[in-house]
């Protein structure tokens, strides 16, 4: 495990090198660090850290965004995250694998009252829709490592919330 500052992550260079395999579920919200601090951890980090992975001979990388990833989006985290997907897709590894969950269940460690709220709502409709809103963040974990071990066909894969699903059970 190697220990990086994002704000000089290309003096981390050689922590990317030696990885045929990298997973990057990088991200922070834009009630904790402001617009200009989203931008920067969700796109701009990630973009850099896929480069360097790239550079260091990283064959497969394998990106978390989410669902309704955009570029033209007009809503601020949908736009940085379609965006990253781009610049990722842009690098050229071998093979690029997009998961885009819906809402992540999980437990957090601060408190996000409307977050717990809506969270314990999805998870009473995941009993009925499993698939359609939401997914723990343990099967999204079960689906990034399976989609590495069962590789496809296809340089691009982009994974929906269903498939993601369907994919952590294989």
């Amino acid at each position: 495990q190697a220990v990086v500052d994002f704000e000089r992550l290309g003096e981390h260079a050689a922590a990317f090198r030696g990885h045929d395999v990298g997973f990057c579920c990088l991200g922070t919200t834009r009630a904790k660090a402001g617009a200009d601090g989203f931008v920067r951890v969700d796109r701009d980090y990630v973009a850099q850290a896929a480069e360097l992975a790239r550079a260091g001979g990283c064959k497969h990388f394998v990106l978390q965004s989410s669902r309704g990833a955009n570029a033209q989006s007009r809503f601020l985290y949908l736009r940085v995250k379609g965006e990253v997907e781009n610049l990722v897709q842009a690098v050229g590894f071998d093979q690029c694998t997009i998961l885009r969950p819906a809402v992540l269940l999980c437990k957090r460690q601060e408190s996000r009252p409307l977050e717990w709220i809506s969270q314990q709502f999805l998870r009473a409709v995941a009993w009925v829709f499993p698939t359609a809103y939401s997914v723990p963040v343990e099967t999204v974990a079960r689906a990034m490592v399976a989609c590495v071990l069962q590789p496809g066909e296809g340089k691009v894969k982009v994974l929906e919330n269903r498939t993601i699903h369907e994919l952590a059970k294989a």
